[in-house]
Formats: structure tokens, C-alpha cells, sequence
């Protein structure tokens, strides 16, 4: 291929229908044919970046290797293809908006008049092709193919211009180097059951109006579709009935890619986008085969409590989810997320609420582990501490990450240094104790962009070498993560901490932030500074998430004891013996049933990933 082929994902009906996922699935399908790929996400918002938005709004930030804060799709898309993406591949209205203010400012349009067109429609497409061929993958390999997601649905006032500047595109980028792929919902009245295919048809009349014929219709639905509902669909949106891809709810998103290769997606783009592709690779799809085929043939469950903020809106945790599904679906479990309201832990809610204050202790006292994620203030902090002195002194196996790494430091501090006022400035800013103060980097003027921000390194101690977690990283000497927090230990404290039986295991590359926590004579006891949870993977689960589930199964010493491998009988057990070998073709589309790796496939989050 010597052009830039380019796919947009469009979406139609409702947000949320699930177009990260198709994306991401159109990158697995087309990488499995040894074609390198990336994407880029488009989100019609003012704001410059995701960093400054509730977890309620739009769910978690993503954090990328760079720093950059951007959507939650773009950790599908690093998830999906196994790239590294970088803080341009995700564009808002701000960002284009900011890039053409300030070339008026330097006197770039020469007195011209700025306009949306074809000011603001150019932009969009020149950053579009710039951003197209930097690479991110290992390789070092200039992309092949960009899938493009617009966000929002089509019609949406604040999505217009980029509408426009892809219509305008794909004449500047040809036929043969772009199509489209319109994501839309068809929605199954509970009264009837019937499948209704209007809200599609006029979504995809209102695209076509606005000058993009859709090559591909992807249908998301509850239950799978039948042909008759296809070819309504083919008739009346000007597409053949193999154009139209329904993708109903799975138990798990891992399968999404296995059901759109049986419809021939890949033999379709190659005709389409001439893709040269003259035979497929060997098995291109085994890995996907085998996720789903172990996915399905799961028999077991284990379940965690996340004690958080934001637990209204599971997204705004949607990475430690992935990340715990990763880790438990490796060893053959299927993780039973239980949410945990962090203040319905606190003592005061005892008398405000009883019942809410005994269900959430109830919960965390049946988990078989305890994770305490990141956030931000101090609502809820109490809960989090509260949490993690019960894990402390009760023997739970507990991870915690970011705030949760805090709140661990806190609780130790308060009592088992009898430092009773312990506690972090940034909840309590003239605390006699502060044990937790911000760093020198975070400017309190400013919201954006001010944490410690993208993968930094962390160093093992040499004191560390038979620590837990240095051994689940595979004995390293130095790791990399990726961090986003404005707030550190106090080194003050440290020498104190440690000589009561917390150790600093893992420090920063200049001996001076505290990285990683240990706790002695615990079965797992272990909180990071970092967020683990955005370099987890299908396929490679994170470290710090594998040794929380190997705990809560008190399966960890022998794992450890191997060099972090199974026996070979435990390999037997914990890997179905399902014969790999078979074709797309073959297997079968799965019973539906909700899967809450994304909101768009499911409202429950007891599934399996």
C-alpha cells in the first residue's frame, strides 16, 4: 500500500452505543493481517483535554505515555492492537479551535477572514494526516491504516464541522483510501421483541445528507438480528445486506472482533480499501479465538471490592475493571466487581444511614480482596483508610493505587505510629501531621495539566529483592509506569514508616518520591503511586492486579515460588483444553448476555472481560 487508508466510525441514535469498541475491533481485524494501524479519537468538546472532567461526565481519564489526558476509547485502542498512542491522536474542538486562534494571532491567514470553512475544516484534516503516519507501535513502522472515531452522534451541533471537514476529505484522500462505518442502534421493545430499524434509517439519512454514504452499518442490538431486519436495513440506507454487521451484547468485548471477522469484514475492507492483502496469515486470529474460547469455558469467580468515589458511574473506574478481568480471565476466573461507596465506610455514616453503613462493611468483609483506586479531595478519603486498616490488620489481600497508596501511608501512620492528626494537605492543608504534601511540579493556579503526568521509571531498592512485587515484575530492577498525581509521601516520615514495618520498595529514578509500599508479614498488602491499570492488557495482565488475584486465591506463594509460572497441572487446569484450531467461520455467535467491560454492552458489572 503506498497511500494512507483511512476508516471513520460515525455513530447514530444514542452516545454510548459503542463505537470505541467497533473501532477497536476494525484495528484487532485489520493488525491480524499484518498491517500496522493505529487511531485517533475525535470528541466534539470545548475543553482542550480530558484532565479537568468529573469521572461522572465522561468516565476515567486515560492517561497516555506521555502524559496526555484523553478519553476512556483511547484505552480501548491500546488495550485492542497493543499500541502506544500519543496525547494528538486524541482531538477536541478546543484543541483545533486554539491551533487556528493562535496562527491568526501570528498573522498566518494574512488578514484573512477566519471562518469554520475552510479555516477550521482544513485544520481538522491536516492534523488528521499528520497524526495518521506517526507511529506507535513497537515496530517503529509508519501506520498503514487510521481508524477514526468522531464522537457523539451524527447531527449532534458540535460535531458539524468535523462532519464537514470529512466529507470534504474524503475527495482530497480518494475512494479507494477512505470509507465509512456508521454505528447505530436497534432497539428490541420488550413488549413486542421486534427489532425496529427506523432510529437507523434516519440516522443514516441524516449522514448521507450531510455527505457521507456509510459503506458499513454496524447494529447494536440486545439480541442477535435475523436476516429479514438486514435486509430492511440494506433497502432502505443504500448498502448491500452483507454491509450490514449486527454485533448484539456478548459476555465479553473480547469477542467482538471473532463475530465481525465471520461476517467477512476483512475480505470486504480488502476489496474496498485495496489492501493488498493476498492471503490471510496463518491462524491471524488465534489469539482472539483463544480469549474468547477461555472466556467462555470459565467455570470459576472470584470476587473483589472496589472501594471508590465515583462508584454512581462504573466508567469512571473502567481500567482497574479491565485490568482485575485481565488478570482473573489469565487464571481462568471470572471477577464479581462489587462497587463500594468509600464514605458509606465512614464512621459518621453509622448514624446518617445505617443501613448503608452495614451493607457497604458487609460487602467489603465477603470480598476475597480489596482494591482502593485513585481520586481526588477529600470526600470519602476516611472510607479509603477505614478500608485499608481493615485489610492491614485482618490479613485481606489489598491493592491500592494512586489515592489508595495515600490512604495506606495515612492509616499506618495514624495507628501504628499513634500519629492520630496523620492525614494529606490536600484534604487538610494545616494538618500536624502532614504525611501526604504536594509536589513542588503541581501549580494550584491552574487545573490542567499540572500533576506528575505519563510513564516515569521506578527503582527497586536493593533492600527489595525478595519483595512481592518485585518478584511479579519478574525480579526487574527498574520498571516503568505511568503516574498522574500531585501529591507524594512526605520524606520526613519515611525512616519512621519504615522501621515500623512499611516499606518503600520502589522509589523514583532520583531517590526522592516514594513509588511502592510494602507491608511485611501480609499475604498481599501492596499499594503503588503509579496507575498500573492503563499498561494491563488482554493478553498481559498487569503485575500488581495478577498478584491481587492470586492472593485473594491464596495461590500466590506457589506461583512466586516457580518464578511466576503455573506447574504444568495447574497450566491444565487454569487453560481450557479446547482445540484452538478451529476457523472464525466456525465459531459460533454466543448466547447474548451483558458484558460491563464497556456501558454500551451491558448495565451489569458481575462478567466476565
Amino acid at each position: 500500500m503506498s497511500n494512507m487508508k483511512y476508516i471513520l466510525v460515525t455513530g447514530g441514535v444514542i452516545s454510548g452505543v459503542g463505537k470505541g469498541v467497533i473501532a477497536s475491533s476494525f484495528g484487532a481485524l485489520i493488525k491480524s493481517c499484518g498491517i500496522e494501524v493505529t487511531s485517533i479519537k475525535i470528541d466534539p468538546y470545548i475543553n482542550l483535554d480530558a484532565g479537568t472532567f468529573s469521572p461522572y461526565e465522561h468516565g476515567e481519564v486515560y492517561v497516555l505515555d506521555d502524559g496526555g489526558e484523553v478519553d476512556l476509547d483511547l484505552g480501548n485502542y491500546e488495550r485492542f492492537l497493543n499500541i502506544t498512542l500519543h496525547r494528538d491522536n486524541n482531538i477536541t474542538t478546543g484543541k483545533i479551535y486554539k491551533m487556528v486562534i493562535d496562527k491568526e494571532r501570528r498573522g498566518d491567514y494574512l488578514g484573512k477572514t477566519v471562518q469554520v470553512v475552510p479555516h477550521i475544516t482544513d485544520a481538522i484534516q491536516e492534523w488528521v494526516e499528520k497524526v495518521a503516519r506517526v507511529s506507535v507501535s513497537d515496530t517503529k513502522l509508519v501506520p498503514q491504516v487510521c481508524i477514526v472515531e468522531l464522537g457523539g452522534t451524527v447531527g449532534d451541533i458540535e460535531s458539524m464541522a468535523f462532519v464537514e471537514a470529512f466529507r470534504q476529505f474524503q475527495f482530497r484522500a480518494k475512494r479507494e483510501n477512505f470509507c465509512v462505518a456508521h454505528v447505530s442502534l436497534v432497539p428490541q421493545p420488550r413488549s413486542t421483541g421486534e427489532p425496529k430499524t427506523k432510529p437507523t434509517q434516519s440516522s443514516v439519512r441524516e449522514l448521507r445528507g450531510l455527505g457521507l454514504s456509510p459503506d458499513f452499518i454496524v447494529c447494536r442490538s440486545e439480541h442477535p438480528i435475523d436476516h429479514s431486519v438486514k435486509e430492511k436495513i440494506s433497502n432502505f440506507c443504500h448498502v448491500a445486506p452483507e454491509q450490514v454487521v449486527c454485533i448484539p451484547d456478548l459476555s465479553s468485548i473480547y469477542k467482538v472482533p471473532v463475530v465481525m471477522e465471520s461476517h467477512g469484514i476483512i475480505e470486504f475492507l480488502n476489496e474496498r480499501l485495496q489492501l493488498g492483502i493476498k492471503t490471510l496469515p496463518r491462524r491471524h486470529m488465534r489469539h482472539w479465538l483463544e480469549l474468547a474460547t477461555k472466556i467462555d469455558n470459565i467455570r470459576h469467580e472470584i470476587n473483589i471490592a472496589l472501594v471508590g468515589k465515583y462508584t454512581r458511574l462504573e466508567d469512571a473506574y473502567a481500567s482497574v475493571v479491565k485490568a482485575l478481568q485481565h488478570a482473573a480471565n489469565s487464571i481462568g476466573y471470572k471477577v464479581n466487581v462489587v462497587f463500594i461507596e468509600a464514605s458509606h465506610l465512614e464512621k459518621e455514616m453509622l448514624s446518617e444511614d445505617p443501613v448503608a453503613y452495614h451493607e457497604a462493611w458487609k460487602q467489603l468483609c465477603k470480598s476475597e480482596g480489596v482494591i482502593v483506586p485513585g481520586g481526588f479531595g477529600k470526600r470519602g478519603i476516611e472510607g479509603k483508610i477505614e478500608a485499608s486498616r481493615w485489610c492491614r490488620e485482618n490479613g485481606k489481600p489489598f491493592l491500592g493505587i494512586c489515592l489508595g497508596f495515600q490512604a495506606a501511608v495515612i492509616e499506618f501512620a495514624r495507628n501504628v505510629l499513634n500519629l492520630r492528626e496523620a492525614h494529606s494537605t490536600e484534604c487538610v492543608p494545616d494538618t500536624l501531621h502532614p504525611l501526604i504534601i504536594d509536589m513542588p511540579e503541581h501549580n494550584t493556579g491552574e487545573m490542567g495539566g499540572t500533576m506528575r503526568l505519563g510513564k516515569r521509571t521506578t527503582i527497586f531498592k536493593d533492600s527489595a529483592n525478595n519483595s512481592i512485587i518485585k518478584r511479579l515484575y519478574f525480579s526487574s530492577d527498574k520498571i516503568e509506569e505511568r503516574h498522574r498525581h500531585r501529591y507524594e509521601v512526605n520524606s520526613k516520615y519515611i525512616p519512621d514508616l519504615e522501621k515500623a514495618g512499611l516499606e518503600f520498595v520502589g522509589i523514583d529514578t532520583e531517590g526522592q518520591r516514594m513509588e511502592i509500599l510494602e507491608l511485611e508479614n501480609h499475604p498481599y498488602y501492596i499499594a503503588v503511586q503509579f496507575h498500573p491499570e492503563y499498561l494491563s492488557r488482554p493478553m498481559s495482565p498487569s503485575p500488581p492486579f495478577m498478584g491481587l488475584i492470586l492472593a485473594s486465591k491464596d495461590i500466590l506463594k506457589p506461583y512466586l515460588a516457580r518464578g511466576c509460572k503455573f506447574s504444568p497441572r495447574e497450566s491444565d487446569y487454569y487453560d481450557s483444553d479446547e482445540d484452538y484450531s478451529l476457523t472464525v467461520k466456525q465459531v459460533p455467535v454466543p448466547r447474548p448476555i451483558n458484558d460491563s467491560d464497556s456501558s454500551a454492552y451491558s448495565s451489569s458489572t458481575n462478567i466476565v472481560d
